[in-house]
């Protein structure tokens, strides 16, 4: 896997100001900041990639619980299996994009494959197909959103955004 990193990154939704309610220090926390890595769109890329994001998770000092990495890197899987299984003949390379904020972690796949998937409802007769439903609510759960978008050259990419502190039940 090819892997970039850099600084402090953008918001989950590309804006240049924090979310709404998210804290704002002078200077970025020491956990924040963006990185990036390719993969070959295999089926072996799909625990590397998940490894890949745990293991950085962890050398940053992101401030997330056990329960939220799982969600986080069951969401890593679900978006590079489908990579992999769908977006491999027209995409034989695909992007893992983490982002990290004072108070948000962002996890984007990227293909250059142009096919928009949608997230199928449950069908208790098919033994596959519902990862992206399993991301939508996944994310859900943990008070985030996931959505995809086209990129200029063609392809997409599919994100998920996880607040870092869940909202307490009330």
């Amino acid at each position: 896997m090819k892997s970039e990193g850099r600084g402090p990154g953008p918001r989950p939704d590309g804006g240049d100001k924090p979310p709404r309610g998210e804290r704002r220090a002078t200077a970025p926390l020491p956990y924040e900041g963006v990185w990036r890595f390719t993969a070959p769109a295999v089926d072996s890329s799909v625990p590397q990639a998940r490894h890949t994001v745990r293991d950085l998770l962890a050398r940053q000092g992101v401030p997330m619980t056990e329960d939220l990495t799982q969600g986080l890197l069951l969401i890593v899987s679900e978006l590079v299996t489908n990579a992999v299984k769908h977006a491999a003949l027209m995409s034989p390379t695909l992007a893992v994009e983490l982002a990290v904020g004072a108070e948000w972690v962002r996890i984007a796949v990227e293909d250059g494959h142009p096919y928009r998937p949608t997230a199928l409802e449950t069908d208790h007769a098919r033994t596959g197909g519902r990862g992206l439903l399993l991301v939508r609510e996944v994310a859900k759960e943990a008070g985030g959103v996931c959505d995809m978008e086209h990129t200029p050259s063609g392809g997409k990419v599919v994100w998920a955004v996880l607040p870092l502190h869940p909202a307490p039940l009330l």
